[in-house]
């Protein structure tokens, strides 16, 4: 075989491979749609006090969520009923629901996502930084959460941790001359539930 068609055949196969590769199906660059499971997913909170720290959550009422790592869109919904909130403690649960959420008036606090950014891995772990919009006691605020995602075969799970500054956000805060609470709650969210691509 001379050089040159040594060459063109080489050249032929390089450029074969490129195309054969570029027609696998990559996971991660099609749209997804991930459905949470009410059952596996909570919305834990800390408010820093006085005396200790309170700790709470919120049930899951719905969600799912549609990201196209392409672009980077996402669109759907995290819907968590304020009605459930729950401190363990009946009286400070009850001032909570009356004076700060006022949860029989405004029944939901949801997150709705539009954009993130990051590297989706077709399996495994990946971090990306989801923006969205966070509703609550009736207004919207623009925020951005940095999210650990793991995918395994049709299955997901996600933990969220970030700092919801109440007050600055119009809701009252619930302090007393005996006891004194921050004016910022942190929030962890853990998910998880099932998933499928787009054909």
């Amino acid at each position: 075989m001379t050089r040159s068609n040594w060459s063109i055949r080489c050249a032929l196969s390089i450029a074969t491979a490129v195309l054969l590769l570029g027609a696998i199906p990559v996971a991660s660059a099609q749209e997804l749609t991930l459905n949470l499971d009410p059952g596996q997913s909570k919305a834990r909170f800390t408010l820093s006090a006085t005396a200790h720290a309170v700790h709470g959550s919120f049930n899951l009422k719905s969600g799912e969520i549609h990201f196209d790592p392409a672009s980077g869109k996402a669109s759907g919904a995290i819907v968590f009923d304020a009605t459930s909130g729950q401190t363990g403690n009946q009286s400070r649960d009850h001032k909570m629901h009356k004076d700060v959420l006022q949860s029989e008036q405004y029944t939901e606090v949801a997150f709705h996502p539009d954009h993130a950014e990051g590297t989706l891995a077709a399996q495994g772990g990946s971090t990306l930084q989801v923006h969205g919009i966070f509703k609550i006691h009736g207004a919207e605020h623009e925020l951005t959460v940095p999210v650990q995602l793991n995918l395994a075969a049709d299955k997901w799970d996600a933990t969220a941790r970030f700092v919801v500054p109440y007050q600055a956000w119009g809701l009252k805060n619930p302090s007393s001359f005996f006891l004194r609470v921050g004016d910022a709650v942190d929030v962890e969210l853990r998910c998880a539930g099932t998933f499928a691509s787009a054909k």
